[in-house]
């Protein structure tokens, strides 16, 4: 059987869907303003190894930054319901732009899921 990340298209179908969430993010009120303008790019690289890793891709996560210990990494994020239910608006966007030519829904539908678990659990401040 293979892996989500083969059977969507690998790395290219990854790299876009991430690189249409940070087009986003750019300009965003709440999530904006937590990314460093100068670590765009490694921020890109960040979650993109993160998911393809997650997916069945390659290790480059854990060959560049060691366990992913994601809410260790966000802890110093102010991220409350408001940031979390952002970040799951605006990576939807960008899964929205992606044909179900190359994420067919039932792998859509696995993706969206393991999202919406981990902005929940990422949240770390009370509304």
């Amino acid at each position: 059987m293979d892996s989500v990340f083969s059977a969507i298209g690998g790395e290219p179908t990854f790299d876009k869907l991430v690189g249409g969430f940070y087009e986003q993010v750019k300009d965003d009120d709440i999530l904006g303003p937590m990314y460093p303008e100068d670590d765009m790019d490694g921020a890109h690289d960040r979650l993109k190894w993160f998911l393809m890793q997650y997916w069945g891709g390659p290790q480059h996560f854990s060959e560049n930054r060691g366990h992913p210990r994601l809410r260790m990494r966000h802890a110093r994020f102010p991220v409350d319901r408001a940031a979390a239910l952002r970040w799951l608006e605006l990576m939807e966007n960008s899964l929205d732009r992606i044909d179900e030519e190359t994420i067919p829904p039932a792998y859509r539908h696995m993706i969206w899921d393991h999202m919406q678990r981990v902005a929940g659990m990422l949240v770390n401040r009370p509304d």
